[in-house]
């Protein structure tokens, strides 16, 4: 993938000490597995406290609830135990009763009715809950009455009670809640059938009971404010009594419930869960039959109740539970913050070790290729003059017509084109070879170089040209520009032996301060990338390593890589390389934007066909190399120019001392010499630029010609108004400048003469 922010060896950082130590690599952190865990500390602290609170809330509702059934049973056994003692002892009031009046018919009754009265008086005045004690005839009138004498006419021969006992049915011994006859009140009565001798139905002895009796027992046994009922129920559900009082006023216990299933069923006891109508809310019911009589005792407890004393433990659970929890969830939360802050500080502090891992990389680099230029430098300046002096004398041999050595003097020309592309690559990659900076459109040079790419590529490798119209112009020298894009082409073609794809992009990129990019501004990015085998990481660190090199013997110099990453660097960019085994290369150079203008190509001027040819030149030729100045010598009288030679700069201002002629009429000072070249790289206290310098206060107006194989002193050399040569030149390009000088001598003195007139 190809990085955004490639690094680069930035030579503007000042160079660190040499005796630092190397930056030790950054330490391993693994940050995934520490918020992996962190996080799974915080879900256990979520999760268990809430696991743990819901089996204690869970457990705690079953503990509450059994608590509630035990309370009803323990609480409705008491309470059978009381209605057992009630019926029992009106049992027994009936069996006095009974023996009160037995062998008595109702005749018989009537005729002593004050004297049972008096009886059944004294037998139920002591109890509390005996409303009164009544006997009824064979045809259900009232006999006698312990409430009053004589009885009143009171007949209950149409009540079910009285139609049921005479019918033998058990339930009816005992009657539900009906109104007092004699009082009003409400009461229910426990009954006994009278037989005569022959054992036939004789009438009844019933006693009267009195609910609230019952109500307010269960009232002092529950207490106020209780979460349970209480209530005395008849087998077929009729309620005789009920404490608290039924809010829905009901008189019966719904059918068809768990409840009622079970009297239904005729269940001795038993717990219930329902919803009961009576109370108007979910109860744990349990019930008990009253000894054999058809009455059944039953308690509820509310689940209402249950669940708002187990949502006030629960609430207090939660609290004294999750406030410690709360703690550490923002402790674990804080945790995570500072680990993604220390996260965040860690790329922080990598990317910048690994910025200055880069930048004393660079600094090796830097200091390997500083090396590499001085000796390249050296041998490169004595090969130069080598190349210049065969260079020269090939030119003497074709001018002198040597017959016959054609086909010689091309080899010798064919190797001489290679020394000098070796050299020039040499000194690229050593940064001492000149650079002619111009100003191109990236969005129309590159798609115009399409055919040299094609030819570098190959017929196997397809290109793909992916170009943004608006591209910035960039100020480059061309000749190396092309040289890097056929380097690239060359080893992108080697990379796909089968065939790819070899893709050319280009776009605007803009980087500013504290991005993390080592340089700033505006920059155009051109992107290469193949679909070839790529690099291991090995090869990769040594890309831009110059004269490594891993294709075999014959097949690479190991200059290309290294050629594209000083062409990037002097042009005030950089070069970045991505690859990996299997996923292609990519290499990025950014070269930075340029606000000047391309310069506008002017038709060379017409030379007119009966202009005659000019005179030729005094030259004062400066070369320390003897071999060099003769072989430049004889090419520049061969061109028909005089030519007087010195070995330095203090040679050549002598002879231009001795040759200089006192001012003129127009007050300058004029010199035998039409024009001065020298080497800039010359023995003594000066070099030709400082000759250059002390001609120009001597004569402004004289052409001097410098000669040099060093980028440094061609950048100074431009800033004198001086012509330069980069060595070694091209004897026809010398020859053109000569002859543009010569023009320029003429149509100055044709100026001089046409004033003169």
């Amino acid at each position: 993938m190809t990085p955004d922010r490639p690094p680069r060896p930035d030579d503007r950082v000042p160079a660190p000490p040499r005796n630092v130590a190397p930056l030790p690599a950054a330490p391993s952190h693994d940050f995934k597995v520490r918020r992996r865990t962190l996080i799974a500390l915080l879900i256990a602290a979520i999760v268990l406290p809430c696991v743990y609170v819901a089996a204690m809330a869970y457990n705690d509702l079953r503990m509450r609830e059994a608590d509630a059934t035990d309370t009803t049973l323990r609480t409705v056994r008491v309470a059978q135990e009381h209605a057992v003692k009630v019926f029992d002892m009106n049992e027994a009031l009936n069996a006095r009763i009974l023996e009160l009046v037995q062998g008595l018919d109702d005749n018989g009754i009537r005729a002593t009715e004050p004297l049972i009265h008096e009886k059944l008086d004294a037998f139920g005045g002591g109890y509390p809950q005996v409303a009164s004690l009544s006997i009824f005839g064979h045809d259900g009138d009232l006999l006698a009455s312990s409430r009053q004498s004589p009885p009143p006419p009171v007949s209950i021969a149409a009540r079910e009670d009285f139609v049921g006992i005479r019918d033998g049915r058990m339930i009816d011994h005992v009657s539900p809640v009906v109104p007092s006859q004699l009082t009003g009140k409400r009461m229910f009565n426990t009954s006994v059938a009278r037989e005569n001798n022959a054992g036939a139905f004789a009438g009844l002895v019933s006693v009267a009971l009195r609910p609230e009796y019952f109500s307010a027992f269960y009232r002092d046994l529950l207490g106020a404010q209780s979460p349970m009922d209480l209530g005395l129920v008849r087998s077929d559900g009729s309620i005789l009594a009920f404490y608290p009082p039924p809010r829905t006023g009901a008189t019966h216990i719904t059918p068809h419930t768990a409840f009622g299933d079970a009297l239904a069923r005729g269940a001795d006891s038993g717990v219930v869960q329902m919803h009961s109508q009576v109370v108007g809310d979910d109860v744990i019911l349990a019930f008990r039959r009253v000894g054999s009589y058809p009455v059944y005792v039953s308690c509820g407890y509310r689940t209402s109740a249950i669940w708002a004393d187990w949502r006030r433990h629960l609430s207090v659970l939660i609290i004294s539970m999750f406030t410690p929890s709360i703690a550490l969830w923002c402790v674990i939360w804080l945790s995570l913050r500072r680990l993604a802050a220390e996260e965040e500080s860690w790329e922080r502090w990598q990317a910048e070790a690994s910025m200055r891992r880069s930048i004393e990389s660079a600094y090796r680099q830097s200091r390997k290729m500083e090396a590499l230029g001085n000796l390249v430098g050296s041998v490169a300046h004595d090969f130069n003059n080598l190349l210049m002096i065969v260079s020269a004398n090939v030119q003497i041999a074709r001018r002198r017509g040597a017959a016959g050595l054609e086909r010689e003097l091309s080899a010798i020309e064919r190797a001489l084109k290679s020394g000098q592309s070796l050299t020039r690559q040499l000194l690229g990659v050593a940064r001492k070879q000149p650079l002619r900076n111009e100003t191109i459109l990236i969005g129309r040079w590159l798609p115009a170089s399409r055919e040299l790419l094609g030819a570098s590529l190959g017929a196997k490798v397809s290109l793909v040209l992916d170009v943004d119209e608006d591209v910035w112009p960039v100020l480059v020298d061309v000749a190396e520009f092309e040289l890097a894009l056929i380097n690239l082409a060359v080893n992108a073609r080697d990379a796909m032996p089968n065939g790819g794809r070899f893709t050319v992009r280009a776009r605007n990129i803009s980087f500013r301060p504290g991005e993390g990019f080592p340089l700033d501004g505006d920059f155009v990015q051109i992107s290469l990338e193949d679909t070839g085998v790529g690099m291991p990481s090995d090869v990769l660190a040594r890309a831009f390593e110059p004269l490594y090199t891993t294709k075999p013997k014959g097949m690479g110099t190991g200059l290309g890589l290294p050629q594209v990453f000083a062409f990037c660097e002097r042009s005030g960019g950089l070069a970045a390389i991505d690859s990996a085994i299997g996923a292609g290369t990519s290499v990025h150079l950014y070269l930075p934007r340029t606000l000047q203008a391309p310069a506008a190509q002017r038709p060379p001027e017409p030379r007119k066909a009966d202009a005659s040819p000019p005179e030729g030149l005094h030259v004062l030729l400066v070369e320390d190399n003897d071999e060099v100045a003769a072989g430049t010598e004889a090419v520049l009288q061969m061109m028909g120019h005089q030519v007087a030679c010195a070995n330095d700069a203090a040679g050549a201002l002598a002879l231009m001392e001795a040759g200089h002629a006192p001012a003129d009429a127009s007050g300058e000072a004029t010199s035998r010499f039409d024009l001065v070249i020298s080497d800039i790289h010359m023995p003594g206290e000066m070099n030709g630029i400082d000759l250059a310098e002390a001609l120009q206060a001597i004569e402004p107006k004289l052409p001097v010609i410098l000669v040099t194989g060093y980028a440094e002193e061609l950048e100074r050399a431009r800033n004198v108004d001086v012509r330069v040569l980069s060595k070694p030149f091209d004897i026809g390009l010398l020859e053109k400048m000569l002859e543009q000088i010569q023009r320029d001598r003429s149509q100055r003195a044709q100026r001089e003469r046409d004033a003169t007139l």
